[in-house]
C-alpha cells in the first residue's frame, strides 16, 4: 500500500488487517519527518504484520522493494490541494513520477500483483447544474492551473497505457474527514469551490472499507469481473450536494452559513471539479461500502470536535471579519486574484474581470440549485430522471459491454472527437492507432479512450490547456465546455518558466 498516512489510506490499512487471511502488508512512507513517529506507531500495533518502506515514491527502487512478492498493490498516495498548489514540485513527483515508478515497479514483477490504482474526481474538471451527474467514459478536461489534477490525469493514462495483466482504476471523489473543516480553514482554497459545483461526497471510513471488500471478495474468488475496468467511488445520492450545501453544513458547527460567512462573488465561478456520479452503482452493488451520508458525518464531525461549538458563542460578524475575510486575502483565494490583478486566473475562474465584477455581491440576486433556481433540487439529483430528461453526456458510440466493441464503434467514438480511428479490430486492451483533428496520430486501446475518456495525448494532457480550441472541433469536449464557457473564447492556459500563470489569445484558433 502507498498513501497510508493519508485520511483514505489510514482506513484502508487498518480495516484490511482486520482480514485474517492477510498474512503481512509491506507500506511506502516518505521520509518526511512525521512519518517517523507512524511508522513506529504501525510496527507497534502491527508487528510482524507490517513492514515499512521508506523513500520517496518516485525512486523505482523504493517501489521495487514496496511491490516485491505482493499479491496486490493498492496505490493511494497523493499530494493534494492546497499542498499540490503551494508545491507543484512535491505534486509532480508524486501524483506523475510516483505513478510512473509504481506502475514500472509493477509491470517488472513475474508474476504481476493485481493493482488498485485511486485516481480522481478532478479528471472530469467543471461541472454546474447543465450537466451535474458523470459518469466513467465521460471527457477529461483537468480544470487549468491545477497541479493535482493535471499530474494524477498523466498517472492514470500513464497506468491505462502500461497494458499491466489486472488492473483497477478507482476515480475517487470528494473525501469526508474527521479533519475537514480545520484542514479548509488556513487557506484560500476553499472560495475555489463553486456555488452550484455538484458534489458527491463519500467517508474516508467507507473508501478504506471499499478496499477492505475487494480484498475479502477477492480472496474469495468472487470479482473476476471486477477488473481491467475503471469505476468511480461515491456515496450515493446521501452524498450529493453542492458547494453552497457544502458551506452551510461545514459552518452550522459554528453557528454559521455560507450567508453568514460569505458573500457570493468570492467564490469561483467555473474551474472548478465536481460532479455527482450516474454510475456509482457500479462498485456499490460489488461491494456494499456506502455507509456514511453526508449529513450525518458533519453530525459525526461535530460530536467528535466540540470545541467547534464554541463558535456559536461569537458572533456571525466577527468570524467573518477575523477568519474569512483574511483568508479572502489569502494569496491562493481567487478573490485575491481579482484585486491583485492576476489576470490568467480571473481569466481561467470567472471568464475574466468584466465578468467577476458583474457577479452579485448579494445572495438574493445568485441562483443556486440548492435553492431551486435551476429546477426542482430532488429531480436534479435524480440519475434516473436526469437520464429520461437526456441530461448524461454522449460518449459518441453505442454503448455496450466492452468485449462487444467492434472498429465501427472506435470509429463512431474518433468522429465525435473530431478525430479518425485508423486500426480495424483490434482487442479492448491492445493499442490502436488513432489521429485527432489537429493531425495527431497516436497510440491508445480502445479500454483507454472510450471506457477512459482520454483522447490525444499531446492536445489533451495538458501542459498547455488548449481546451477553448479543441472543442471548436471536438464535439465530444463541447457539450461539457461550453456549459461554463463562451464559444468566443479562445484562451490557451499556461504556466511561466517561473510558475506564473498564463493565459494568452490562441488567435490561430479554427
Amino acid at each position: 500500500m502507498t498513501g497510508v498516512s493519508g485520511n483514505m489510506g489510514r482506513e484502508a490499512l487498518a480495516q484490511s488487517m482486520e482480514l485474517p487471511f492477510i498474512t503481512l502488508i509491506r507500506v511506502l512512507l516518505s521520509n518526511k519527518k512525521k512519518n517517523n513517529k507512524l511508522a513506529k506507531t504501525l510496527q507497534k500495533k502491527y508487528g510482524k504484520r507490517i513492514e515499512i518502506v521508506r523513500g520517496s515514491i518516485a525512486d523505482r527502487k523504493n517501489c521495487d522493494a514496496l511491490v516485491r512478492g505482493a499479491d496486490v498493490v493498492v496505490h493511494m498516495a497523493a499530494v493534494i490541494p492546497p499542498a499540490s498548489d503551494a508545491s507543484p514540485a512535491a505534486s509532480e513527483e508524486c501524483n506523475k513520477r510516483g505513478a510512473v515508478a509504481l506502475v514500472d515497479a509493477v509491470k517488472a514483477c513475474d508474476p504481476q500483483p493485481k493493482y488498485i490504482h485511486v485516481s480522481t474526481v478532478a479528471l472530469y474538471g467543471n461541472r454546474n447544474e447543465k450537466h451535474p451527474f458523470g459518469r466513467v467514459g465521460d471527457p477529461l478536461l483537468v480544470s487549468p492551473f491545477d497541479h493535482y489534477a493535471m499530474d494524477k490525469l498523466y498517472g492514470e493514462r500513464y497506468c491505462l497505457d502500461a497494458a499491466l495483466d489486472c488492473f483497477v482504476v478507482l476515480r475517487q471523489t470528494a473525501m469526508l474527514n474527521p479533519d475537514m473543516l480545520k484542514n479548509n480553514i488556513s487557506d484560500g482554497l476553499m472560495f475555489h469551490t463553486a456555488l452550484n459545483a455538484p458534489l458527491e461526497w463519500v467517508s474516508a471510513r467507507d473508501s478504506g472499507y471499499l478496499i477492505k471488500r475487494i480484498l475479502e471478495r477477492e480472496e474469495a474468488g468472487e470479482i473476476d469481473g471486477f477488473w481491467k475496468n475503471i469505476y468511480n467511488i461515491g456515496a450515493g445520492k446521501k452524498g450529493m450536494e453542492t458547494g453552497y450545501d457544502t458551506f452551510n453544513d461545514g459552518f452550522k458547527m459554528i453557528g454559521g452559513s455560507a450567508e453568514k460567512f460569505f458573500r457570493p462573488n468570492w467564490l469561483a465561478s467555473r474551474n472548478f471539479h465536481g460532479l455527482w456520479f450516474a454510475d456509482g452503482d457500479e462498485l456499490e452493488s460489488l461491494f456494499g461500502f456506502q455507509r456514511d451520508g453526508v449529513v450525518d458525518y458533519w453530525k459525526e464531525i461535530a460530536r467528535h470536535h466540540k470545541i467547534y461549538a464554541l463558535g456559536k458563542l461569537v458572533p456571525a460578524k466577527l468570524i467573518d471579519l477575523f477568519l474569512f475575510r483574511k483568508l479572502l486575502k489569502h494569496p491562493n483565494s481567487p478573490y485575491e486574484w481579482a484585486k491583485r490583478g492576476d489576470t490568467a486566473r480571473v481569466i481561467a475562474t470567472f471568464g475574466g474581470k468584466e465578468q467577476f465584477e458583474a457577479l452579485s455581491k448579494d445572495w438574493k440576486d445568485y441562483p443556486l440549485i440548492a435553492k431551486g433556481d435551476f429546477g426542482d433540487y430532488d429531480k436534479l439529483r435524480d440519475v434516473e430522471y436526469m437520464k429520461k430528461e437526456g441530461r448524461l453526456l454522449s460518449h459518441g458510440y453505442e454503448e455496450k459491454p466492452i468485449d462487444k466493441w467492434t472498429a465501427e464503434d472506435c470509429r463512431s467514438a474518433a468522429r465525435f472527437r473530431g478525430g479518425e480511428y485508423l486500426s480495424e479490430d483490434v482487442p479492448p486492451y491492445e493499442k490502436a492507432t488513432w489521429k485527432c483533428a489537429e493531425g495527431h496520430t497516436f497510440k491508445a486501446s480502445p479500454f483507454t479512450v472510450l471506457r477512459g475518456g482520454h483522447w490525444c495525448p499531446q492536445c489533451c494532457m495538458p501542459l498547455p490547456w488548449n481546451f477553448d480550441r479543441l472543442a471548436k472541433h471536438n464535439p465530444f469536449f463541447a457539450q461539457v465546455w461550453y456549459d461554463s464557457h463562451a464559444e468566443d473564447e479562445n484562451y490557451v492556459y499556461s504556466f511561466a518558466p517561473d510558475g506564473t500563470a498564463v493565459a494568452e489569445r490562441n488567435e490561430g484558433t479554427r
